[in-house]
């Protein structure tokens, strides 16, 4: 039962969307039969983003499958819902119009929306929906339904009949409120949100289409490199950029490390002229990708995350145990800090302390060219879970592990230069707790496998608070040079696991991901692990911060445990094809096998 509600709710909403653009219950005069264009060629050249479902089958399949919507309605968030009034409401609509199909929303949807489905924006947010059924009889059917649902909600508000039609050639167009318009022409329906868009439409569908927006350069451009995708959104980012919150988000950036991170997606977005998200669905994996036409300018100030000739890139993320995130960049340090007058003009007062600080911990060393030119340009981070040993102490609140890996240019020098930098910036920590009277780290040098690495760790709490110590316990500061490579954790036990990677990665001869700069994965299930963990502390949280009732607390909580179960994980490269910007977002879902019969 709660399968088909879903399935129900998701044509509604279709429903729902069309309602406004209705008639009269009247049955569509259709236009003579004639060989539809594809629906981008009827959408004006002025539209600023374009969405386009040529073939929904394969996204139907998928969304409505026996698992997905076992999933969706075994959710609190789900079920909390089905138990208002207005779903009630809704649900009993639904049902009103599977008997006066005889057939279930899952047909439904198909048999209406089976063509494609377009729908456009335009600069002066004007919107146009077309729809392509399985037939004329189809986009008949679902003419009168949208009508027959229009004309009785305005009944029930007293309301007159605000419907007027005009005769436009072979067309029928159908105005509503004076505002809201539609038509339709063989299988095809047509809504407009004003006359005069329709007018547009109804024009480009008897002109030439290289008059649309399917004869646009850029557009052909987008959907070429978007290929087979299911679904292509595509945006004009020359208007785009014109958007007052995303002018400002490609704006110089104060904050260094955002500006680390982003200003290569940020310097190709700058150059672009369009940008495209291309959707495929296959098996268990969504797979987002977004394209432009966009480049890393060689001579602009992002040119540090461009690789200097083929085959570099960022290395592979490193496989530790219990990981719940890994990046891995290509950046040069030395050329990133280099350019940070134009990076980030403004000398905020976090970046002086930051520079001040980095004076004192290498002795003052130009950072730029004695410190950041001693590192490679491939850069990785891992998060992971920790374990933890009871006769230490075991934290009430958990937080993961985390490191930093760089890659050396001259280990046996600049291995020491970062010692003496490290133990510089524990004694400050040391000396900071001891004004407050905390207890401090005591340095340590073990040996891990025939490396010898620096540790810093509190002592153990006392017997009775172990069990649910402070959260200091989550730190124990290593430091180590494996070969080549410099690890900065804070964890001795997630130092190791790097190393132990380290080596299988060199026994593997591992090679780095070419046209690309960045690489982000996320594991959702340990990601549910670390969180349920600490879910009395996230409980608690929600209490304070919402003011929710513990059992709403604990419902919200349950609710993002749920998702991230669902999540098997997450992928994330952004990099270039052909000098073309290219970001793909791989996500797998981790659904479990649907049951049979319905409770």
């Amino acid at each position: 039962m709660h399968g088909r509600r879903f399935t129900s709710l998701v044509a509604a909403a279709l429903v729902l969307f069309l309602m406004p653009m209705t008639a009269r219950c009247q049955t569509a005069a259709p236009a003579a039969a004639e060989r539809l264009a594809p629906a981008d060629e009827w959408v004006p050249p002025q539209a600023f983003a374009v969405l386009s479902v040529p073939k929904p089958k394969a996204l139907l399949d998928w969304s409505l499958r026996p698992q997905m919507i076992q999933a969706v309605t075994s959710s609190p968030l789900y079920k909390a819902a089905s138990a208002s009034p207005k779903f009630r409401e809704l649900q009993t609509g639904i049902d009103m119009i599977e008997k006066r199909f005889s057939a279930d929303w899952q047909t439904l949807v198909r048999r209406f929306t089976e063509g494609g489905a377009t729908l456009a924006v335009g600069p002066d947010k004007t919107s146009l929906l077309i729809l392509d059924a399985r037939d004329a009889q189809a986009a008949n059917d679902l003419h009168e339904l949208v009508l027959q649902l229009a004309r009785g909600g305005a009944a029930d508000k007293g309301q007159a009949d605000p419907v007027t039609s005009s005769q436009e050639g072979d067309v029928t167009v159908w105005i509503v409120g004076g505002q809201q318009t539609h038509a339709v022409i063989g299988k095809r329906l047509v809504f407009a949100d004003r006359p005069a868009v329709m007018q547009a439409v109804l024009s480009t569908r008897s002109g030439d289409a290289q008059a649309s927006i399917a004869g646009s350069a850029e557009y052909k451009a987008a959907r070429q490199a978007a290929g087979d995708a299911q679904a292509v959104l595509w945006v004009n980012s020359g208007l785009l950029k014109l958007y007052p919150p995303v002018a400002q988000a490609l704006s110089a950036e104060s904050n260094p490390l955002i500006a680390l991170l982003a200003a290569p997606i940020t310097d190709a977005m700058k150059q672009s002229t369009w940008l495209a998200l291309a959707l495929r669905v296959k098996d268990d994996t969504i797979t987002l990708e977004a394209l432009s036409d966009g480049t890393i300018s060689p001579e602009g100030a992002a040119r540090f995350a461009l690789p200097a000739k083929g085959g570099q890139g960022p290395m592979p993320n490193l496989a530790v145990p219990r990981r719940l995130a890994a990046m891995s960049l290509y950046r040069d340090l030395r050329g990133f800090y280099a350019a940070k007058d134009k990076l980030f003009p403004e000398r905020t007062s976090g970046l002086i302390f930051f520079e001040n600080m980095m004076g004192i911990f290498f002795t003052g060393r130009d950072l730029t060219e004695e410190v950041l030119a001693e590192t490679g340009p491939d850069i990785r981070l891992v998060a992971a879970e920790q374990t933890y040993d009871p006769e230490i102490a075991v934290p009430a609140v958990k937080i993961p592990a985390f490191a930093l890996v760089l890659r050396m240019k001259n280990p046996k020098r600049f291995s020491l230069v970062m010692e003496e930098a490290w133990q510089k910036a524990l004694g400050l920590i040391n000396f900071t707790r001891g004004q407050q009277a905390l207890p401090g780290l005591i340095i340590d040098r073990v040996e891990h496998k025939g490396v010898k690495y620096t540790v810093a760790s509190f002592a153990p709490a006392p017997a009775k608070e172990r069990a649910a110590a402070e959260m200091r316990f989550n730190f124990r500061p290593a430091l180590a040079a494996a070969g080549e490579f410099i690890i900065l954790s804070s964890t001795a036990q997630l130092a190791e696991d790097i190393m132990d990677a380290l080596a299988k990665e060199a026994s593997a001869a591992a090679k780095p991901l070419a046209q690309a700069h960045s690489l982000l994965e996320v594991e959702g299930a340990q990601l549910a692990s670390i969180l349920a963990a600490n879910r009395e502390t996230l409980v608690r949280q929600n209490m304070v911060n919402k003011g929710n009732t513990k059992e709403q607390a604990e419902g919200e909580v349950g609710v993002l445990l749920d998702l991230l179960k669902v999540l098997g994980g997450a992928r994330l490269e952004i990099g270039a094809v052909e000098g073309k910007f290219l970001a793909r977002l791989q996500v797998r879902v981790s659904l479990p096998p649907a049951q049979t019969g319905e409770k």
